[in-house]
Formats: structure tokens, sequence, C-alpha cells
């Protein structure tokens, strides 16, 4: 069951991103909003409109967190896989998705500090370029 609502959630989301679904989608909501005057813009005219995007809506969520969810454990795996792969690299960072929240941000700044040390590395390398161009 798992395995046919993934692979239907995926073909319905390959299909609405598809730019023809958006103009069926614009050409929708014109239709609607030019039989405005045919049906006097009444109340049943209006839920029309309402009800259908509510519905759509709603049922639209279900498949697209399915499809982000898949997609996350996906990419989750392989740089899971990545991390065990090279060497040198830390594995008690395969399992990051599942830590504290506290964890999480004593590697943000830590992470945060090897990228200012990196940044300010590469400014320093620029410098002396930009220094070495002019001299030359």
């Amino acid at each position: 069951m798992n395995d046919v609502f993934a692979r239907f959630a995926r073909r319905i989301a390959l299909w609405l991103a598809h730019p023809v679904a958006f103009v069926v989608a614009l050409l929708s909501v014109l239709v609607w909003a030019l039989s405005g005057p045919l049906f006097d813009y009444s109340e049943g005219w209006q839920l029309v409109i309402n009800t259908g995007t509510t519905i759509l809506t709603f049922l639209m969520v279900f498949l697209l967190q399915n499809i982000q969810n898949r997609d996350s454990r996906a990419v989750q795996l392989k740089l899971d896989e990545l991390i065990r792969a090279l060497k040198g690299a830390r594995d008690e960072l395969i399992d990051l998705e599942n830590f504290t929240e506290e964890e999480l941000e004593r590697y943000c700044i830590e992470f945060a500090r090897i990228h200012e040390h990196y940044a300010s590395a590469l400014e320093s390398r620029k410098k002396h370029i930009d220094k070495n161009k002019t001299a030359g």
C-alpha cells in the first residue's frame, strides 16, 4: 500500500509541477471568474471555487508531505553514505537528524567557527592575489 501511494504521490507531484498544470489551474480560475455575471456572483458561484480549492489544498498537503518525507530520507541516506565512506569524517554525524536541539546548536557553533576560519583564509588569499596583480 505504501509503495502504491508513494508512486501515485510522485506522479501527481510531477504532473502538478508541470507548466501545463499551472495553465489548467489558471484557466479554471479564469473560467470561474468570467462565469460570475452568469450566476449573478451568487453564494453558490463563490462556494464552487472555495470548496474546490479547499479540497484540493487539503489533499495536496498529504501528497506533498509524503514526497517531502521520502525525498528527505533519501537525501539523508545519501549523506550518511558519504560520511561513512569518507576517511576522516566523523561517523557520529550520521545520526545528526536525531540529535537534541542542544547537540545541534553545539555543532552549528562549531561549523560557524570553521566557516569563519575558512572565510578569513579565503579573504587573505584574495588580498594576496590582488596585491600581486597590482604589483605585477
